[in-house]
């Protein structure tokens, strides 16, 4: 574009030149020849004058040969403003196709080179733009429409990151209700339902447990199509401390490595039943996987909350590892040669956030301590 402007340029001023000068020549031509021929055949008559001694008719002739001087200098003058008025129309037009380039063509050319490196994906590259120029509303818009794919594209990448970690949450919560199926048929198996009552309790619980895997396979298949904003959390009032009790009495499943320390006052709060039943497993499970020791579980209360305290007597958690310990697939390097996916404690950390709680986690010479806290309704 900007060389056909130039070639545009560059012919128009060049026709203005050549017919300039054309007209320069054969009027400069035909005026000299016209007056050089009067000039001479004036001074002719002169000299005859001049011998005849006819003094009166001689001022007449030298009157005349003045005025044809005179006249051709005027030609001249008007063949100079010629070329004055030649050399402004060709510098009027080259300010009007300069004027043209600048306001229209090199932003045009401008904006052409930003759609294509768009159009190659390469959207980290601003456009500066000018609202004076005839392109500069239409710049503005098209730099506001790479920002709002920017923001799109790294929304999608958001969405397609929590996605990913609701589906790798949910399915690493399916494993606690499983196990706890696998431990109780253990317990049918090898025949310690040495009663009706206990039979009939194994099989509630593990019917209970089956009821949980349902729900954690439903809300999997919830989040494969939504953002984890969309876990559902149902609070209801309820009494804490006889329903941890009844939680880790199943979650214990007669390996009587858990122990519970009733508190003597109750503690109502508003929660989540279901996931404070999945918070509960996953801190005695991870405690079970990592710590291989006894657990305690006991409940305390302060400042309008109420604190459920689960003591492990294991190697606890490096305090280089701390920090990083709630973030998704982070793993400390107690863990060993444990399976796991890192995302059992940010799990939890969701959760309580969630219902309005919080979780900390407290080493000890001798083990780790997780202390979760609700509000008292």
């Amino acid at each position: 574009m900007k060389g056909k402007l130039i070639s545009v340029t560059t012919l128009f001023s060049a026709l203005i030149i050549i017919v300039s000068g054309v007209f320069f020549y054969m009027g400069n031509q035909a005026n000299s020849q016209d007056n050089r021929t009067e000039q001479l055949v004036a001074i002719n008559e002169i000299e005859q004058l001049v011998k005849m001694g006819e003094y009166e008719k001689l001022s007449e002739k030298t009157t005349e040969l003045s005025e044809s001087i005179r006249l051709s200098e005027e030609v001249s003058n008007v063949n100079v403003g010629i070329f004055i008025m030649c050399g402004i129309c060709i510098v009027f037009c080259n300010l009007i196709f300069g004027y043209v380039y600048v306001a229209i063509l090199r932003p045009f050319d401008k904006l052409k080179g930003f759609a294509d490196k768009i159009s190659q994906g390469n959207f980290d590259i601003p456009l500066e733009y000018e609202r004076s120029n005839y392109f500069g509303e239409f710049t503005w818009a098209f730099d506001s429409m790479r920002r709002d794919i920017i923001k799109a594209r790294s929304c999608e990448q958001e969405a397609i990151e929590n996605n990913k970690t609701v589906i790798a949450t949910l399915s690493h919560d399916i494993k606690t209700p499983v196990a706890s199926i696998r431990a109780y048929a253990e317990g049918l198996e090898a025949n310690l339902d040495g009663s009706p009552e206990k039979r009939k309790k194994y099989l509630s619980v593990i019917m209970k447990k089956c009821d949980e895997v349902s729900k954690l396979t439903n809300d999997l298949l919830l989040h494969s199509l939504s953002d984890m904003d969309k876990l559902k959390i149902i609070p209801e009032g309820f009494e804490l401390c006889g329903f941890i009790e009844n939680a880790v009495t199943e979650i214990a499943a007669d390996h009587n490595d858990v122990r519970f320390r009733k508190p003597d006052f109750s503690a109502v709060v508003k929660a989540d039943k279901n996931r404070l039943m999945q918070i509960t497993e996953n801190l005695i499970g991870n405690a079970r996987k990592y710590a291989k020791t006894d657990i305690e579980v006991f409940i305390t209360k302060s400042d309008g909350n109420v604190q459920i305290h689960f003591r492990d007597f294991g190697k606890g958690i490096s305090d280089e590892d701390m920090p990083f310990i709630f973030e998704k697939f982070y793993r400390g390097k107690n863990c060993g040669n444990e399976q796991g996916s890192g995302l059992g404690l940010y799990i939890v950390k969701y959760i309580m956030e969630q219902m309005d709680g919080d979780i900390l986690l407290k080493n000890h010479n001798n083990g780790l301590e997780a202390i979760v806290s609700l509000p008292i309704s």
